[in-house]
């Protein structure tokens, strides 16, 4: 039936009105847990507090901070309950739940200024990144100069201005940065759940889903934003696709589902520039759910037909009724797609006109986590227990609730995509299917959210309604995010530590114990700058120590592991560079082969000393082992740089080589 014009602008102002609506509560609550997030960093850093790992003092006020964040929460659902004061509930409710990420992250960490995972593994890199993109904003890779980035760097671009605001250093705005983004992120996954579902539910699961993001996401900090939102956003992605009212019309309800359409773009493309493999995963649960709806579509047609025995003449074709469907799809797509390209664009370019390495080796690891499929609903604690309510609520609602479809397509997603990666490893290569963990926890958790929620009205209303049901299902509640938020810590633990135990860019030990050999690197920043004359983005580096590129922004030759550099680089070919200069006998030798070498050339080396040469301790890519990289040493001759094209100057266990010639 064609739309009448008065009907299209109809569902027009429906749409804006209901993208402005959510728009603007979105920014007011990201408003909110900015200033909530700020302040209490702020306040945090005005004391010198002990260091976590050798004091339970921060833990007891981390505890008190989640009661007081809790108690916020608590607060908003009675008055969303009793309908009294609306937009003090939503303003409490968004303060509480950026409270409780505030104070269970920071409170830990207050006393180093090192995030989770201090400068150590995986950290190491990340922080590098959003150093780079401090020292400047145009996208540029994290370690190799003139080349694109091949890693997203939506969150570390954005890190890296709030840097600049702030007038911070890279690794000094890491973890302001990254507890905030999790404060806001958390925030506006509270507005989207309220837009789907009843506004006191909404805050509830928001709080479960929050807490066991902190507990499980959070040290890998531009993911954890992405995992605290997309429960709500695989709500908003169902609605979009799948339209029971359309099944056996043809026809449009309402707004026509565009405004949930155009909202699982948006995310799915800012999941593109985050971080590519969550983005790949929300992707097939997207692609899975619009088979699922042209599945129901279709059998809703099938019923129509021989249940109801109404004629083809009054039922839309199967094409009619599909189209709109895959439409929605393809926009999703685009929309997606478009905005991916503002971070992955330059570096398709550059692939198309370069060399990209023949080894994928970013996908070569495989933990034994994931060798086997997670399963946390059978783990024997609170969070396991929670989680089995959600898978019992998941089957029982399935047929009944899209909120269930809508999970369980998700966590169905990520099961298959766990089968997927394994047997991919018979081909050599893996899809990584371990990093999908923490959301697959977090589905379960908002899952076991409605679970408990439904299965407490349900018994309600078996036992016939006694009057103080409710508060013991209340007392309940409260007990368990109690039990489960003061355990966060324990969780995170090892993180914490190293954040105390790890010596930061101003050369400090959080816990009051010497310094590692970092202490020296201000000490080294200062020769390069004077003997360089340049900017430090201007000059490479080869070394070892990428810490020093961590706390620094000047590029280096070489990357940590062939796991995070650009293929553009060509890692390996790099690493049989340096093993042969390593070989040269003569200062004229090696300067013939920088000059030579077929990318920017070193200008400086940082090695380590040892004995009559200087080493670097370099790394190779050995999977299907596990672990996945070898560590060995590459020794450069002394005699190699006693030349005057060569300045050499000791500091402490280093020794810096300026390259003049």
């Amino acid at each position: 039936m064609r739309m009448s014009g008065q009907d299209s602008s109809g569902r027009g102002t429906v749409l804006v009105r209901q993208a402005g609506n959510a728009l603007g509560d979105a920014v007011l609550a990201a408003v909110v847990a900015v200033v909530v997030a700020g302040i209490g960093l702020f306040a945090f850093a005005l004391v010198e507090w002990p260091a976590f790992n050798s004091s339970n003092v921060t833990r007891s006020l981390t505890t008190v901070g989640q009661v007081v964040a809790l108690a916020m929460l608590v607060g908003a659902i009675w008055l969303l309950r009793v309908n009294k004061w609306p937009w003090v509930a939503k303003v409490l409710s968004w303060a509480g739940i950026s409270t409780f990420v505030t104070v269970t992250l920071g409170m830990p960490l207050a006393a180093t200024k090192l995030y989770l995972f201090g400068l150590s593994v995986d950290q190491e890199f990340r922080t590098q990144y959003l150093t780079r993109l401090t020292d400047g904003a145009a996208l540029r890779d994290m370690n190799y100069i003139d080349l694109p980035p091949y890693y997203p760097g939506g969150w570390f671009w954005l890190g890296g201005r709030f840097a600049n605001l702030l007038g911070l250093d890279g690794w000094a705005a890491f973890k302001p940065w990254a507890i905030v983004s999790l404060a806001v992120a958390a925030a506006v996954a509270l507005v989207l759940w309220s837009k789907l579902i009843r506004a006191d539910w909404a805050v509830a699961v928001t709080a479960a889903t929050t807490a066991v993001t902190i507990a499980y996401a959070a040290p890998e900090a531009y993911s954890s934003v992405l995992v605290v939102l997309l429960p709500p956003v695989l709500v908003l992605a169902w609605g979009a696709l799948y339209r029971p009212a359309e099944s056996t019309t043809g026809g449009p309800t309402t707004a026509g589902g565009w405004g949930a359409v155009i909202g699982t773009g948006l995310f799915l493309g800012i999941m593109a520039t985050f971080y590519t493999l969550y983005f790949l995963v929300a992707a097939f649960a997207v692609g899975l759910m619009a088979l699922a709806a042209a599945g129901l579509t279709l059998r809703a047609r099938h019923s129509a037909m021989h249940v109801q025995r109404r004629t083809k003449a009054e039922i839309p074709t199967h094409w009619r009724l599909v189209w709109p469907i895959m439409l929605r799809l393809i926009m999703i797509g685009a929309i997606a797609g478009v905005l991916a390209l503002t971070v992955w664009g330059p570096y398709f370019l550059e692939a198309l006109q370069g060399k990209t390495a023949s080894s994928g080796t970013a996908l070569h690891y495989l933990p034994e986590a994931g060798s086997r499929l997670p399963l946390p609903m059978m783990e024997f604690s609170l969070l396991g227990g929670f989680c089995l309510i959600g898978v019992i609520w998941l089957v029982l609602r399935v047929g009944s609730s899209r909120r269930a479809q809508a999970l369980a397509v998700g966590v169905l997603a990520i099961y298959l995509w766990c089968l997927l990666s394994m047997l991919v490893t018979a081909a050599g290569s893996t899809l990584l299917s371990f990093r999908l963990e923490p959301v697959l926890r977090v589905l379960l958790a908002a899952a076991g959210a409605f679970g408990f929620v439904e299965g407490a009205r349900a018994v309600y209303q078996i036992v016939n309604e006694p009057q103080r049901f409710k508060p013991v299902v209340a007392a309940v509640a409260v007990i368990g995010a109690v039990a489960f938020s003061q355990h966060i810590p324990d969780v995170l633990a090892p993180e914490i530590t190293t954040a105390y135990t790890d010596t930061d860019g101003d050369g400090v030990r959080a816990d009051k114990r010497p310094p590692s050999a970092v202490s020296y690197y201000r000490e080294i920043d200062a020769e390069l700058l004077e003997q360089t004359g340049r900017a430090r983005a201007e000059s490479v580096v080869l070394t070892a120590d990428m810490s020093f590129l961590s706390i620094y922004p000047y590029f280096g030759f070489q990357a940590l592991t062939s796991h995070y550099a650009n293929p553009l680089a060509d890692f390996s070919a790099r690493a049989a560079e340096i093993k042969r200069w390593s070989t040269l006998e003569t200062p004229d030798e090696l300067v013939a082969a920088l000059r030579d070498c077929p990318w920017r050339a070193p200008d400086a080396f940082l090695f380590r000393q040892a004995g009559d040469g200087y080493t670097l301790r370099l790394a190779e890519d050995v999977y299907p082992n596990d672990p996945n990289v070898k560590r060995y040493q590459v020794s450069f001759a002394k005699a190699l740089f006693e030349d005057p094209r060569f300045r050499i100057t000791d500091i402490g266990p280093f020794t810096l080589v300026v390259i003049s010639a």
